[in-house]
């Protein structure tokens, strides 16, 4: 069975920082009350710059079997 990539996030743990935003090449994401959100999930690539870029973990690619 094939999982499927999704971009998840742990609220919590996102300081607000935006790097994962500079870093995303398709504007998935903004910040919003000084956390990130995935704005646009549709339009993400699975690039994993922002999973790579944030400093705290908040951000990640996820699918079905590793949630």
């Amino acid at each position: 069975m094939a999982t499927e990539k999704r971009l998840l996030q742990n609220k919590d743990w996102c300081k607000g920082c935006g790097v994962c935003v500079g870093f995303c090449p398709k504007q998935v994401l903004k910040i919003v009350n000084e956390k990130c959100v995935i704005a646009h999930p549709d339009a993400c690539i699975f690039c994993g710059q922002c999973e790579l870029r944030c400093p705290d973990n908040a951000i990640y690619i996820g699918g079905n079997e590793d949630e």
